[in-house]
């Protein structure tokens, strides 16, 4: 499967029903890939070299890990912060008060991250990210990780 480097799948053609998923060991339901694809267009997704970018120059800049607490404990960016899919809606006002606060989200491939920009932003986040490639994005480009805890 390519790496894809877009903000959207719809504006390159490509049918979300042809992915099974990031790498071979995910498969995304056709359902599931169907509400990531209708959330594209709302959001920004920001490549690796986009992101080293934003959080290099600015300090106030947060790298939101959404992956689930296992996946977190296997292993996770060393500046970021664990806020779960599960929970952002609940908990991201505590952890992020400023909604003028740039926020690069990442989760295993880049899907669910699409998801939670797009929710961020409807609870008034005006400058959210979701990192395209996610955390395997992450391994791939060599960034600091703290290990597994």
């Amino acid at each position: 499967m390519q790496v894809l480097k877009r903000a959207s799948l719809a504006k390159q053609k490509v049918d979300p029903i042809d992915l099974t998923g990031h790498d071979q060991f995910m498969q995304h339901s056709k359902g599931f890939l169907a509400v990531v694809e209708a959330a594209r267009p709302n959001i920004n997704e920001i490549d690796i070299k986009q992101a080293r970018e934003r959080l290099a120059k600015n300090s106030n800049a947060i790298l939101i890990d959404v992956r689930e607490d296992n996946e977190w404990e296997n292993g996770h960016t060393i500046e970021a912060v664990h806020l779960s899919k599960g929970i952002l809606e609940r908990d991201i006002e505590s952890v992020v008060p400023e909604k003028n606060t740039e926020i690069i989200m990442y989760c295993g491939g880049g899907y669910r991250s699409v998801l939670t920009a797009e929710i961020s932003q409807k609870m008034g986040y005006t400058n959210v990210h979701s990192l395209i490639g996610g955390f395997k994005a992450l391994l791939d480009a060599d960034w600091k990780m703290e290990p597994k805890d």
